[in-house]
Order: structure tokens, then C-alpha cells, then sequence
């Protein structure tokens, strides 16, 4: 296999599956109201509690107005779920977490505000509601509302992100216009892209900081790593999702340009299966590198690819990254390349890696440090930037 092929398995291993496949105990919100503009709420409920949090004394499913992603203009109607903490606010309202999800598949049933959350998640989320933060958290375009979900769109996912924080705080939900954005895995490299476009796109928001574990970082994919050509490997859930959203935005892309006879009922199944089924749909296949692409990957959809990139390295608010030193989903080396990247760039990052610890792992172990950089950005403190190799060893 080609280096761009192995170059595209690595890429495509950017979300751990954080939801199980959709329950039929809450109907999605009625889809016949146009969403009236952007960051406007159309409407919201209470959640089913089966996909609620703990730590939550109220949840509401969500729907509202964002910006289309593909395009960049037009308006679409996205959904999301928020939750409310337990306790009485603070003097001007919650403080709110904007919670950017990794890869739980492409088909509306597969958005977050329809399941219950991972155990991790849950655990995760429960936390930052115990500090005191609000949660609003976006499905982003295309999941859980009408239209293709652009897989990957760092554009998309930051408009439905920030559009999410506008909705709820012009909501009657009791809210203080002082945001984190927050997110793991494919969802940190949202939240990271979020805070790129948040200043021309969403001035109005007060972001204080950033906060993603596990972020990917397209430019410094190392060649070689995606492994053993011949061995089964579940990662390809996430190529044959690339290969189902970009025909659904681009009917010019023929899949089986690029897929085997022995891949292609896969393919057919991942526009509506989620992420922990196709895994299993994915090993019970034998599917391999070999024996699912006749030619590079990388190459044949590397055109919608550029949309997964970040719009700027230089940030503007502080970023906390957190990093398992055994993360192979998205390699140690690669987000140390980013953070050396956005430092040289001016951005301040809080950088930190944690031995022994894998893509999933680092989430909640990292949260004893996140919490404190939270509270410093809230209160306005200076971070200091950690650009040095590695960042600090927690």
C-alpha cells in the first residue's frame, strides 16, 4: 500500500465512538420548522433522561439556526442538547462548556441528543457540570437534522459549535455569555477550529480558552504508522464514513473508484450505521487495508479532505491540549507537532502529555489539569504558554 494510503488510515482514526447505536425512546425534534437564522433558536424540550447526565438538574434537546458548513452561506437547522448544572448560578448566569463530540457515525440516528453518552463521557461531562459550567452541546450539521453531515468539515463543526453557544444565550435558560470550548479526539480538533473562526464569525462571544484531548493534526501525519496491511482493522469504519459523506455532498465521487467488491456493502451500510456497530460490521468483514482499497485513498478524496484542516494556528485565547503518551489513534508525535506549530504561530498553549495513557484514556485522567486551567481563563489569569517538547508530564 502507498504511503497516501497509509497517510489517509491515520487520518481517518480522528473520534473514538461516544454513543451507542440510537434508542427509539425519544423522537427527534419535528423537522418541518425552517430554521429562521443563524445562532436563533427554534425550538427545545425536555431530554428523554436515558440521555441525560447525572450531574444535570435540567437537559433540553435542542434545535436551531447555523450557517451551512459546506457551502459557508444559507442557513440549516442543527440540533443539540443542553444541560443545566445542579446549585444556584453564579451572579450573572452558568458559565457555558461548548462540547464538540467525536465520531459516532453520519446518520441522524447516530446524533449524541438521540443516545445515552459513553460511560467516558458521561464521567467527563458530569465533571465540568460539578465546576459549574453549563453544557451545550452540539450534534453539528447534518446529524439529527436534515442534509448530508460533512464528516470532518472543521468549518461546519465550528459554525453548528458556535451557533449552539448564540442559541442557548439567547434562550431563557439562565446563562452568562462566558464560554470554553471543549472538545476530544475529532471533537478537539473542532473545538480547536471553533476558536480559529470564532472572531470573524462570532464576535459577540465571550471565549475565554480551549480545551481538547486527543486533537489530530493533518499536517504532520507520520508515514508508515497506519500498521499491518493484512491485519483486520476497525479504523476503516472511519475511511468508509469519509467516502459516504463526500459522495452525499458530492455525487462525483465514485466509491468504487477506490473500494473493493468485499468493501462496497460496507460502504452501503455506513450512511446510517453507527460507529460501534460499523467497528463490529468492520472486524466480522475481515476487512483489512489490502483487501478494501484498490488504490490510494488519500489521493482520490484528499479535494474534500482540505476541509478538515484548521483555518489558523494562531489563536487568540489560551489552549489547554492534553495528550496520551500511547495514543495511536492520534499519534503522540502528531499533536506534539501541533502544539510546537501554534506556539510559533503566537497561540498560548497549556501543553500536556500523560504516560501510559492511550487516545481514550487521557480524557478524564486530564481533567484534574483542565479544571485549573478553566478556572484561570474564567477568572481572566495569565497562562503561561508550555511549547517546549512533550509540554509538561502529568
Amino acid at each position: 500500500m502507498s504511503k497516501g494510503m497509509r497517510s489517509a488510515a491515520i487520518f481517518a482514526a480522528l473520534g473514538l465512538a461516544t454513543v451507542q447505536p440510537a434508542l427509539a425512546a425519544q423522537a427527534p425534534l419535528a423537522q418541518t420548522v425552517p430554521a429562521p437564522a443563524a445562532g436563533a433558536l427554534i425550538d427545545s424540550r425536555p431530554l428523554a433522561s436515558e440521555f441525560g447526565l447525572d450531574g444535570a438538574a435540567q437537559a433540553f434537546a435542542i434545535r436551531y439556526g447555523s450557517t451551512d458548513g459546506i457551502t459557508g452561506s444559507g442557513i440549516v437547522p442543527v440540533t443539540g442538547a443542553l444541560f443545566i448544572p445542579r446549585g444556584t448560578p453564579p451572579a450573572g448566569g452558568w458559565p457555558v462548556i461548548a462540547w464538540a463530540h467525536g465520531t459516532v457515525g453520519i446518520g441522524d440516528d447516530c446524533a449524541p441528543s438521540r443516545n445515552p453518552r459513553s460511560a467516558r463521557d458521561r464521567t467527563y461531562l458530569d465533571h465540568w457540570l460539578g465546576e459549574g459550567y453549563a453544557i451545550v452541546a452540539t450534534d453539528y450539521q447534518g446529524l439529527g437534522a436534515p442534509g448530508p453531515h460533512p464528516y470532518l468539515n472543521s468549518r461546519a463543526a465550528a459554525y453548528s459549535t458556535l451557533d449552539a453557544v448564540r442559541a442557548v444565550l439567547g434562550g431563557d435558560f439562565g446563562l452568562a455569555n462566558k464560554v470554553l470550548l471543549v472538545g476530544q479526539s475529532q471533537g478537539a480538533g473542532a473545538a480547536f477550529a471553533t476558536a480559529g473562526y470564532a472572531a470573524d464569525y462570532a464576535p459577540g462571544l465571550d471565549i475565554r480558552g480551549t480545551v481538547a484531548t486527543g486533537i489530530p493534526n493533518l499536517a504532520a501525519v507520520p508515514a508508515g504508522a497506519a500498521g499491518d496491511d493484512e491485519k483486520v482493522d476497525r479504523i476503516i469504519a472511519y475511511l468508509l464514513y469519509i467516502a459516504s459523506a463526500a459522495q452525499q455532498i458530492d455525487p462525483k465521487y465514485d466509491p468504487a473508484a477506490v473500494l473493493t467488491d468485499r468493501a462496497m456493502p460496507l460502504f452501503d451500510r455506513a450512511a446510517d450505521t453507527c460507529v460501534v456497530d460499523m467497528f463490529g460490521a468492520v472486524v466480522e468483514a475481515g476487512l483489512t487495508r489490502a483487501n478494501t482499497f484498490k488504490t490510494d485513498f488519500w489521493r482520490h478524496y484528499a479535494p474534500m479532505l482540505t476541509h478538515a484542516g484548521y483555518p489558523t494556528l494562531s489563536i487568540r485565547t489560551p489552549i489547554f491540549i492534553g495528550t496520551g503518551a500511547e495514543d495511536i489513534d492520534t499519534p503522540a508525535s502528531m499533536q506534539k507537532a501541533l502544539v510546537e506549530a501554534a506556539c510559533a504561530a503566537g497561540s498560548v498553549i497549556e501543553a500536556h502529555v500523560y504516560p501510559g495513557l492511550d487516545h481514550s484514556g487521557t480524557v478524564n485522567r486530564s481533567f484534574a489539569d483542565s479544571r485549573l486551567f478553566a478556572r484561570s481563563v474564567m477568572a481572566g489569569e495569565t497562562i503561561t504558554a508550555t511549547c517546549a517538547p512533550g509540554g509538561k508530564e502529568s
